[in-house]
């Protein structure tokens, strides 16, 4: 069965939307890692202890 050209409309305006979305969501999230590693960098790590170190680290005490 053929589509209408509004429901066509539709479909590309959903797709472009949702791909739109994706990327900002990523940004945001990048965003938020930038500034969460520069926290944890500063404020967080012990003596020659890595950022990553120091959020397993962290994770691992708040599980207890």
């Amino acid at each position: 069965m053929a589509k209408s050209k509004l429901v066509k409309a539709n479909e590309k305006i959903a797709e472009k939307v949702v791909g739109t979305f994706g990327k900002i969501e990523d940004t945001v999230v990048q965003g938020y890692t930038k500034i969460e590693d520069a926290f944890v960098d500063r404020y967080l790590t012990k003596d020659g202890e890595t950022v990553a170190e120091a959020k397993k680290r962290i994770h691992e005490e708040s599980q207890r």
